[in-house]
């Protein structure tokens, strides 16, 4: 790996960072609008990365991630969440679980902006990522991560948060087998990671339109 590698691997290590501390903050910002007080109680609604950081999720996984070039995944401590304590618990638990990825996408799109500026007002002939001034390239990453951050935790697979939308549409009388489910979604998610290619082959024609946007 070139210096200018392992460089970008440290820039998309911190805005993953950064991207899945926010994205946990907001599920707590979310239930407390909706009447649970859990994530406030237990210290959870602040910028301080450390008592969101998962040594595995936050660090090692992304590390190896970042300096291997396989996928970069990662994820911080989930926000406790009681929803027996909303005023509707099965709508609210939805909202609180979409308020993740819908903050993934909003810093996308502001990043996005911000370098479609950037890139607007640069000067200069560059062959990739690792040639772009600094302030550029964070800006971009930034974008990417939140983009496919946002994209990962919208799949319908426990425990992401877009296994919400399934609870809230499966009959009642399903819910009981969806429960057995749960605990092997993450074993599911590790496949469609590392075996299946699927997760690629989204994720790449998302990030070119991303690219397309800001650089074209």
């Amino acid at each position: 790996m070139s210096g200018a590698q392992f460089g970008q691997a440290v820039i998309y290590f911190g805005c993953l960072l950064v991207a899945v501390i926010l994205h946990e903050v907001s599920h707590g910002w979310a239930a407390l609008a909706f009447g649970d007080r859990t994530a406030k109680d237990a210290g959870r609604l602040t910028l301080n990365p450390v008592p969101h950081i998962d040594p595995f999720g936050s660090l090692l996984m992304p590390a190896l991630g970042a300096l291997t070039g396989l996928p970069v995944i990662g994820w911080a401590k989930p926000v406790p969440v009681n929803p027996s304590r909303m005023r509707h618990p099965r709508r609210s638990s939805l909202w609180v679980s979409l308020a993740g990825p819908i903050t993934n996408f909003v810093l996308m799109a502001l990043a996005a902006l911000a370098a479609r500026h950037v890139w607007q007002s640069t000067t200069g002939v560059y062959r990739s990522i690792d040639d772009l001034p600094l302030g550029l390239r964070v800006l971009f990453s930034f974008a990417l991560v939140n983009l496919l951050l946002g994209v990962f935790n919208f799949l319908p697979v426990p425990p992401l948060d877009g296994s919400a939308l399934i609870e809230r549409v499966l009959p009642e009388e399903w819910m009981p087998g969806w429960y057995k489910f749960r605990p092997y979604g993450i074993l599911v998610l590790f496949v469609l990671v590392f075996a299946t290619g699927l997760v690629s082959r989204i994720f790449v024609p998302l990030r070119n339109d991303l690219a397309d946007f800001v650089f074209g």
